[in-house]
This record gives structure tokens, C-alpha cells and sequence, in this order.
């Protein structure tokens, strides 16, 4: 209620404004009250995914708080988990503003950020500070745009966080650092795994890949075939698009990746892909348009294990988390499922 009083007075200024409000807020936001602390692993929801306990299957996707500034006040709000990032090497200033659109009208974002962060060391000590209290953060790690060795950036990184981190998501969708999302293609990615799991080690965290929608059938065979021989932990599924729906807003025409309420078909077609191409012996987490249980719901039905939202936060505020987990709690009792574990995949 109180978030939809503020957020036509929010909608006035620039997104990028906007959201560092929202960053200091959520800094500000102390576990007073069992309401803002992170929930017990041992609800209805509680999944276990790579090896991990998450007490319900939604969480904060990377991209909202990239340097490791408030996983806990995250999952105070009800996400099951948090992913920080992406982090880089070194620290980055990104692309020039304007980079961050909202298009309002389509509840959607397109973003052309550019993996803006303050790179390892500052995400590093934050996430030292918080060694020991509850809850799951993922780190989600990148290269820097002018590096020589993007691979090498990718284990670095690997070696750096691995002590810190729930579990890695190994970024290599995101379409505003040219040149990145090459390192799908099969031949670069098989080396690019090998460097991530050899610098993790033995005993290390979970591997997770994030992967991009706009993918032919060839490169989602290959990229399951890799996954499952390199023995991932799940497959991120997806990042934002390039693509272009029929969109309302005065913004449309603006470069970046376009997530929000116009990606959710392509993202569920995307999981149902990965879901046939991995033939269900690989965890997913569903991302992209999910809004509400329902959306999290199908997505669960699809295939995903988990599943991770962001730019609906933007337009429904920091209830959301606890609403679409009130809501599934509510549509697996409906359909008959005694836990999320049985109902992935089962449409």
C-alpha cells in the first residue's frame, strides 16, 4: 500500500536515481522484527537445489544489487535466496547514462548498464562482514569490457568469491559487453567451464550458467550437451533479450537488454527448451516476466527448480517476494502437490 502511494512521486526521476533510493532504504532496513529477518529453511516451500537448502524457490535476481550492499535486507523481504552482481576483476564504471529505461506502460526495463560495479575487493569485504548469518547469496561474476582474457577474468573471479559465495552464477549473457555472449558458442565455452571448475576446486560452491533468450535450438543442444558433461549445478534461464516484442512505450527503440512483463513467453519457451534438451537431469531457475505466483507458478510447472525476478519489483515494490510465495503456498495445496519438488516440471 505504502509502495504504491510513493511510486508515482519515484517514477519522476531517473531509474538509476530512483533505485539508489531504494538501495539506501534497503540499507537502512535493520531485522528488528521476525517480519524482516530471512525465512527458516523448513517452510511448505523449502527446496533443496545443488546441494543447498533455499526455504522457498523465489529469489532476488542479480542485476539489483551489484555490489553485495544488501543481500540480507533482500532476503528479510521474503526472497528464498539473493544473487549479488555482477562483479568484475576491477572496478567499472559501465556504459554513459542514460543506460536504465523504465517503459511503464509494457511493465518493462531495458537496460544497457554494462556490468557497472565496484568490482572484487569492495564485494568481497561486504561479503567477509556478513560470513555466518542465515540465508543464500549467490555471487554472480563477470569480465571486465577491456580485458585481454576474459576467461582468465572468469577464473579469477572464481577463485576470489568461491569462500563467499552460496553459490556462482557464471554471467555470460548479458548483451551490453560486446563481444560477451560469444562465449556461448560451444568451442568457448567448454574452455571457459574447464578454467571456472578447475579454480573452484575441490568442496567449492555450486556452478550455476546464466544463459541468454535469444539462443537458436543448435546452441541450446550445445550448451545442455556442455552443461551436463561439465557437471553444472543448474542453468540460469534467461537474461535479458535483444529482441524486440511490440512494445507501448517511447522508450522501445532504446538499445540494451528488454526485460519485464514482454520477455515472459520468450523466457518460458527458452526453460521449456533447456527442460527437453537436459532432459530434466539438470536444475533450472526460471527468470524473466515473472510478476506474480501464477508467473512463478508455470514457470515451476515448466521445469524450474527455482525462479528469480527483478524488474517487477520496480513496479509492485518490496511486498512482492511474500505475495507470490503466499500465492504458490496457496496453488500446490490447489493442485494437489505436497511440496515445489514434485511439481517441477509436471505440466
Amino acid at each position: 500500500m505504502l509502495y504504491r502511494l510513493i511510486r508515482p512521486a519515484l517514477f519522476t526521476l531517473d531509474p538509476e536515481t530512483a533505485h539508489g533510493f531504494a538501495m539506501r532504504a534497503l540499507k537502512n532496513r535493520t531485522p528488528r522484527n521476525r517480519a524482516s529477518r530471512p525465512l527458516a529453511a523448513d517452510g511448505p516451500l523449502a527446496i533443496d537445489v545443488a546441494g543447498l537448502r533455499f526455504p522457498n524457490p523465489v529469489g532476488m535476481a542479480a542485476g539489483f544489487d551489484k555490489d553485495a550492499e544488501v543481500p540480507d535486507a533482500l532476503l528479510g523481504l521474503g526472497f528464498g535466496f539473493a544473487e549479488v552482481g555482477s562483479v568484475t576483476p576491477r572496478p567499472q564504471e559501465g556504459n554513459p547514462r542514460p543506460r536504465l529505461f523504465r517503459l511503464a506502460e509494457d511493465g518493462a526495463v531495458i537496460n544497457r548498464m554494462g556490468f557497472n560495479n565496484r568490482g572484487a575487493e569492495a564485494a568481497r569485504l561486504r561479503l567477509r562482514a556478513r560470513a555466518g548469518r542465515p540465508g543464500i547469496v549467490g555471487v554472480n561474476i563477470g569480465a571486465n569490457k577491456d580485458s585481454a582474457d576474459r576467461v582468465a577474468d572468469y577464473a579469477w573471479m572464481t577463485q576470489e568469491m568461491a569462500p563467499l559465495a552460496s553459490y556462482l552464477a557464471v554471467n555470460i549473457s548479458s548483451p551490453n559487453t560486446p563481444g560477451l555472449r560469444a562465449l556461448q558458442d560451444e568451442g568457448a565455452l567448454a574452455d571457459l567451464l574447464d578454467a571456472v571448475l578447475n579454480a573452484r576446486g575441490e568442496g567449492g560452491p555450486p556452478v550455476f550458467l546464466k544463459v541468454a533468450p535469444d539462443l537458436q535450438p543448435a546452441d541450446i543442444d550445445a550448451i545442455a550437451r556442455i552443461a551436463l558433461d561439465k557437471r553444472l549445478d543448474a542453468l540460469i534461464v534467461s537474461n535479458t533479450t535483444i529482441s524486440r516484442p511490440a512494445l507501448k512505450s517511447r522508450h522501445a527503440g532504446e538499445t540494451g537488454g528488454l526485460s519485464g512483463a514482454p520477455i515472459k513467453d520468450l523466457a518460458l519457451e527458452r526453460l521449456r527448451d533447456f527442460r527437453r534438451a537436459t532432459g530434466g537431469a539438470l536444475p533450472l531457475v526460471g527468470v524473466g516476466g515473472i510478476a506474480n505466483g501464477m508467473d512463478a507458478w508455470e514457470r515451476i510447472r515448466a521445469g524450474a527448480s527455482l525462479v528469480q525476478l527483478y524488474s517487477a519489483l520496480v513496479y509492485q515494490g518490496p511486498g512482492i517476494a511474500r505475495r507470490i510465495v503466499r500465492d504458490l503456498t496457496y496453488l500446490m495445496q490447489r493442485d494437489g502437490f505436497a511440496s515445489i519438488a514434485e511439481a517441477v516440471g509436471s505440466e
